[in-house]
């Protein structure tokens, strides 16, 4: 399996899956895509990344996120910390991490924080316009601002 180019830096843009987008827009009725271009974006209203979603606060949107992984830190932060009614987000599962345990997980508990939801993809998902799948796991991460 080549996977250099999931590897690269010459690019963030990794479009998400239409059929994966699909589902959890008809479960959440995504507003907003926070972190896209006009070539992938998966809502009308969007934030392009030269329009960076993280100088948005994102209040009363409910918000779709693929963050380019290259800065995936500061959008993890910016998820968690934002005003939108709902942040759903795709990343890597590096449950390891600093960021899992500063604002998804918490260790004293041993389940997520409270309003947040962690769904593990079973497999490896396919970005959109590229033959072969991720080298990582992924998860979909819902922040839920407003019950």
């Amino acid at each position: 399996m080549n996977t250099a180019l999931h590897f690269s830096s010459a690019s963030d843009e990794w479009e998400t899956p239409g059929n994966l987008f699909e589902a959890l827009d008809f479960e959440f009725a995504f507003t907003l895509d926070g972190a896209a271009s006009a070539d992938n974006a998966k809502c009308t209203n969007y934030h392009s990344l030269a329009d960076s979603g993280l100088t948005h606060d994102w209040q009363g949107e409910r918000v779709w996120l693929n963050p380019p992984y290259s800065q995936i830190d500061a959008w993890v932060e910016h998820a968690a910390t934002c005003h939108a009614d709902l942040v759903v987000m795709l990343i890597p599962s590096r449950t390891d991490t600093k960021r899992w345990h500063r604002y998804i997980w918490d260790n004293k508990i041993h389940k997520p924080r409270p309003g947040v939801e962690v769904r593990f993809i079973e497999g490896r998902i396919k970005f959109g316009g590229h033959t072969n799948s991720a080298p990582f796991p992924s998860a979909i991460i819902v922040f839920r601002h407003k019950p």
